[in-house]
């Protein structure tokens, strides 16, 4: 089987309201799967669906080829949005309990705790209390519980949150290791320049739906729009912009006149140059011409817009 993880036709409803209807998603293995979408979506309930939490209405989850079932959330590590951790107990303590409930030996747990506590700079946190800790640093505590038992499928809900750069970066640098590693991974977050940095594949939800997935360089080449930027050295940028503008859409044009440097951005009818380029030939040296690809953020913005018209 090459996916991990498929909903077929997900359903579910909390009294009238429908919070998912028919969702079906094809996670491949050993990659990384932004599941995204506004607030109330229907990502959480998803998520919820995975771990066996809550149930379908209709339709059904396969996990590894096989109909999702009781002893598979041994092989699922999820970390939610809303942190569980009890504050009186010690780290460590609590650190190797978690582990225990998810199946490994004390010797085992207690070995494994020592390579991520190292890995992650934090040895001398054994003994403090999680009261003690800082919102990220307790985040920290809870990633590694969540990757300790080594989880085919790993489920990070804003695994960001809490933490500040450098440490944001340490995590996401984890997590990359981790894919690289095997392990296939779902990645729930509102921060687009993270899923620009990360997931290889991306679903949108929205309104209970599913109205977009793939891979994300396959959407990002169905949204491109014949958007380039330019920068072209001129003497004087008047003239020509005035014929630019009079043949072709340009946007947010501004001369630089210490450097002598028009810059626009342009839409174009097609994806071909030649006739920006051979209307420019012989008024203006062309430095940089580049097609503007659209960002994650910009797909996310535009599908939802639509879809709400």
């Amino acid at each position: 089987m090459n996916n991990i993880l498929v909903a077929s036709e997900v359903t579910k409803h909390f009294g009238a309201h429908t919070a998912l209807n028919k969702v079906s998603l094809e996670i491949p293995k050993n990659c990384i799967y932004g599941l995204l979408g506004p607030n109330g979506a229907g990502k959480t309930t998803l998520i919820r669906i995975i771990n066996q939490i809550i149930f379908p209405d209709d339709g059904a989850i396969f996990f590894d080829g096989q109909a999702l079932k009781g002893d598979h959330i041994s092989l699922i590590g999820y970390l939610p949005e809303e942190r569980g951790l009890y504050k009186s107990m010690k780290v460590g303590e609590q650190a190797l309990y978690l582990a225990q409930l998810k199946g490994l030996h004390k010797h085992e747990a207690k070995k494994r705790l020592k390579y991520w506590f190292e890995r992650l700079d934090i040895g001398d946190w054994w003994n403090k209390k999680v009261q003690e800790l800082s919102k990220g640093m307790a985040q920290k505590i809870q990633f590694i519980v969540t990757v300790l038992h080594q989880p085919k499928l790993l489920i990070f809900d804003e695994p960001f949150s809490g933490f500040d750069p450098i440490n944001a970066n340490i995590i996401k640098e984890e997590i990359l290791q981790l894919k690289a590693n095997g392990t296939s991974i779902i990645f729930s977050t509102h921060r687009m320049e993270s899923v620009e940095e990360l997931c290889d594949h991306i679903a949108l939800i929205h309104q209970s739906e599913k109205i977009l997935d793939g891979k994300l360089s396959d959407i990002k080449k169905q949204y491109k729009n014949n958007n380039f930027e330019v920068g072209m050295a001129i003497d004087q940028a008047d003239d020509l912009l005035q014929e630019l503008t009079t043949n072709f859409e340009i946007r947010e044009a501004q001369f630089d006149a210490n450097e002598k440097q028009l810059n626009f951005k342009i839409q174009l009818p097609t994806n071909d140059t030649r006739q920006l380029l051979d209307f420019i030939d012989g008024k203006a040296n062309v430095n940089q011409l580049v097609e503007i690809i659209p960002s994650a953020s910009d797909i996310f913005i535009q599908t939802v817009q639509q879809k709400d018209l």
